[in-house]
Order: structure tokens, then sequence, then C-alpha cells
């Protein structure tokens, strides 16, 4: 895949890679394949150096620069200045209900010898009713620390006394 495209930049093209490089706030990606872009050009406004010499100076591997070489010819300048977003998908686990029985679980009387519910207890606590397959304590976190957000700002500010 090594040195299969080829990227050629118009002055223009240059010249805004350069402003990118040298002042503004960008993410570190964009830093990253500005940098590629401006030191693999070919064209006739470059200043040329091999693969290898940048991936020695940006500490980063060859199939990153590659790719960043791939998706400039393939999809274009702009493209190649912005992360590609995420294709994937993610089905929720926790619906309502779901979250109903733990919130419940959650308000109810801890098991015998502890003084309180901890997530892992919570967790293990929905898996063995069945109101749910699997659930990490990380899931359980996440879904009472929303829950306590929530009856946050609901509360009232100016409370009487």
């Amino acid at each position: 895949m090594a040195n299969v495209y080829k990227v050629t930049l118009t002055k223009l093209e240059r010249e805004e890679l350069s402003k990118i490089v040298k002042k503004g706030k960008h993410t570190s990606q964009t830093y990253r394949n500005a940098y590629v872009l401006l030191n693999t050009d070919i064209g006739e406004y470059s200043d040329r150096i091999t693969n290898e010499d940048i991936k020695k100076v940006l500490k980063i591997g060859m199939r990153p620069i590659d790719r960043i070489k791939k998706r400039f010819v393939e999809e274009g300048f702009e493209a190649c200045l912005v992360r590609k977003p995420t294709s994937r998908a993610y089905e929720r686990k926790i619906d309502g209900e779901v979250e109903a029985h733990l919130i419940s679980i959650s308000c109810g009387e801890p098991p015998k010898g502890f003084a309180r519910w901890s997530l892992r207890l919570l967790a293990d606590k929905m898996v063995e009713l069945n109101y749910i397959e699997n659930i990490s304590r990380e899931s359980v976190r996440t879904l009472l620390k929303k829950r306590v957000k929530t009856l946050e700002g609901k509360r009232s500010v100016d409370t009487p006394g």
C-alpha cells in the first residue's frame, strides 16, 4: 500500500495547512494530518521528505501516514482535516423498565450483611432477578448518576428555613 497514493497540494491548500500548524486551536489529529500532508506533497510548491522521516518526527507508524494520504486522494482536502464520523451503532440494553427496576432495588434494603448497595451488588441482583441478561457495574453507575443529576435539577434551590 505504501507510495500508492500521491499527495499533490495546491498553493492555497499548502497555505491553509501552514496556518493550521503555525497557530490556532485544532485537534492533535488535525495537526498530525496537516503535517503529514505538507510533508508528503509532491506538487511544485513542496519540500517533500520521506515517509520514514515523517514517521520518526511525528512518532507515528507508516499505516497512519498511508491512511491520511489515501483519504486525501479519495475524499479530498477537507475530509483529511476533520474526524471521520463513527459508523458504529450501539443498541441500548437498559430501557425504561430495567431502569425502574434498578432504581427500586437501589432504594430498597441492601442484602443481609451489607450496610448499603454497591454497584456490583446491584448489577448482580438485576441479573439474579432476570431483569436483564447481563449488566456491568459501570452501566449501573452511569444510570444512577444520570438519575441523581435529574433529581438534583428538580430540587428547589430556595427552600424555606
